[in-house]
């Protein structure tokens, strides 16, 4: 679901929930090139095809392979170590945040969110990460 062709910045977004789908496609598609799995293992399949983006962002809760999951499965990859991932999720669990967070995520947003904020922490992550923002 690649929306443009120009070099925007790359977002993988990791949802099952196609009404969440539609909701941060809405807000992210001006400013990034947006790419939508429905669950960590479509994601990782994408990734291993040479798709690489510039952000991950997974739902925590996603059949075939959940957000903790996906995370562990990045960090231990000699090609995919180094990718960002911010982990969204509706469970406010502090124990869920801190395992994510231990296990390599770099940010944790919980849903709902605010989209500014939202916005805001996409651009934190990538900056840390060292990606140009155009």
């Amino acid at each position: 679901m690649t929306q443009t062709n120009n070099p925007k910045t790359r977002l993988l977004l990791v949802e099952d929930d196609e009404f969440m789908q539609a909701i941060l496609e809405e807000i992210l598609t001006a400013n990034y090139q947006i790419d939508i799995r429905p669950d960590g293992l479509s994601a990782l399949t994408f990734l291993q095809s040479g798709n690489i983006p510039d952000l991950i962002i997974s739902d925590l809760n996603t059949p075939h392979m959940n957000g903790l999951e996906l995370i562990e499965q990045l960090k231990v990859s000699d090609f995919f170590h180094s990718l960002p991932i911010m982990i969204l999720s509706g469970e406010e669990s502090s124990d869920k945040r801190i395992k994510c967070l231990d296990a390599g995520a770099d940010d944790f947003v919980i849903k709902p969110f605010n989209p500014a904020e939202l916005e805001a922490r996409i651009k934190m992550v990538l900056r840390r990460a060292g990606k140009n923002l155009s």
